[in-house]
């Protein structure tokens, strides 16, 4: 029986994510940046953040060993710097990493009573609600009513504002306890001064 060959699918160029030097095709381009004083000292004039030809920016580029990289396209004309392109790129996933970071993710844990839980229980998940919402997470607490239980509401209510009242350090709640169908549900939320 003969091997089959696997087919190599090659990517092809990669185009850039900016357009840079040569790709940059419209007559002129706003010149910004850091580096201003040695673009000037190559071309020989004072540089100023403006408006130049494409031509002179990159040239200027290609005598300083950099390349001219259009930061803002849809600009009139497009805004460009002339900065190393691998650094630029470098400087900018960085900058989304820390971005990234700063945003926190909410987090929802989930907290299941009955209507007749007894205090063990109860005690029991309420430390675990106290360490969710120390850790920042919010915490969703709700009596689930089965069967013929649905007629003890006032119990349920009774046990979420009690758990409530156990977690106010910790955390508030986001509205008074709710029904959702055989579900009384409330929604507590970590004081901010809990976060880490």
């Amino acid at each position: 029986m003969a091997k089959r060959q696997r087919k190599q699918f090659s990517k092809g160029p990669q185009t850039p994510e900016f357009r840079i030097n040569g790709f940059i095709k419209v007559p002129e381009i706003r010149l910004v940046g850091d580096n201003l004083e040695d673009i000037a000292e190559v071309a020989g004039r004072t540089i100023e953040p403006g408006i130049y030809t494409t031509k002179e920016a990159n040239r200027w580029a290609r005598e300083m060993d950099l390349d001219l990289v259009e930061i803002s396209p849809k600009a009139n004309p497009p805004v460009c710097k002339i900065i190393d392109y691998k650094k630029f790129l470098y400087i900018k996933k960085k900058k989304e990493k820390e971005i990234k970071a700063k945003t926190s993710k909410t987090v929802i844990k989930e907290i299941r009573f009955g209507p007749n839980t007894d205090d063990h229980d109860f005690d029991f998940k309420l430390k675990h609600a106290q360490k969710f919402l120390e850790d920042g997470a919010k915490v969703k607490a709700y009596v689930h009513f089965r069967g013929r239980t649905i007629v003890f509401k006032d119990r349920g209510q009774l046990l979420l504002l009690r758990f409530l009242k156990e977690l106010e350090e910790l955390g508030s709640p986001e509205a008074l306890p709710k029904m959702e169908g055989r579900r009384m549900i409330v929604i507590i939320a970590p004081k901010k001064t809990n976060k880490k």
